[in-house]
């Protein structure tokens, strides 16, 4: 066969391959037949490795276009997380955590400590590697989750199910606690929470320590007991300590100037 007729050949199968919706397939075709030719790799192992290139191109593209659904911040990991800075937050803990088995169990973690210790790192380093695993995830600051539940607030339960902040099986809620909740909010933050109790999982960070979640929820002990028994039962509770990030930054920038 005549390297020209050859060439139309491929250009034949990778055309079929893109009519499939095999794009990755289709654009490792020509590398990895030349090697397959140079090195006599037998056929089914020549198949194999093109579906492999076909499958890890979907999955990075599914993992990129869930990463943009779910508006996690960008650039933060658990591979980047500066766990010798942060003494107080277990390394061993973290990563049984992000093996996602308490995220199919819908339980909750909840971070709590004061601003600029690491814990929206490990919020979204969590969301980050449960959309690799295949979880669908979705983030809110506290604020921005308050006003969802409001514009919200007058549909009924059945079209209330379809929201992300209910139907996705990782909800991240980030720095709750800085402003005390209206009894509206916190009724509609109740409503929440008990709607994914047992159904879908939640990480929350927050500044407030749990013997300050009465006030943080417009001083209504019943309602903050209601809330907290539900977000507490089967709860992985990390309470984070140690300095700021931020002003640990900030010194270095300091020091260099000088």
């Amino acid at each position: 066969m005549t390297a020209a007729r050859m060439k139309l050949d491929i250009d034949t199968t990778r055309d079929k391959l893109a009519a499939l919706g095999c794009p990755h397939a289709a654009e490792a075709l020509e590398p990895l037949l030349a090697e397959a030719v140079r090195d006599e790799i037998a056929p089914h192992l020549f198949l194999d490795r093109l579906l492999r290139v076909e499958v890890a191109g979907r999955e990075e593209r599914r993992i990129r276009t869930m990463l943009k659904l779910s508006k996690i911040p960008t650039g933060q990991t658990l591979e980047n997380f500066d766990f010798a800075f942060q003494p107080a937050i277990e390394r061993s803990r973290i990563e049984t955590l992000a093996t996602g088995s308490w995220i199919r169990n819908g339980e909750v973690v909840l971070l709590q400590g004061p601003p600029g210790v690491g814990k929206s790192h490990i919020l979204v380093g969590l969301g980050v590697r449960a959309i690799q695993q295949g979880f669908s995830v979705q983030y809110f600051r506290f604020d921005e989750l308050l006003t969802a539940l409001k514009t919200d607030a007058h549909l009924k339960p059945q079209t209330l199910k379809s929201r992300k902040y209910m139907s996705t099986a990782l909800l991240l809620v980030d720095e709750m606690g800085y402003d005390p909740m209206t009894r509206e909010e916190a009724s509609l933050f109740f409503r929440l929470v008990s709607y994914r109790y047992g159904r879908g999982a939640m990480i929350i960070t927050t500044n407030k320590s749990i013997r300050d979640w009465t006030e943080l929820l417009a001083g209504d002990e019943v309602l903050a007991t209601a809330i907290l028994d539900r977000l507490l039962h089967r709860a992985h509770v990390l309470n984070v300590k140690g300095r700021s990030y931020r002003l640990r930054d900030l010194e270095d920038a300091l020091k260099l100037k000088t």
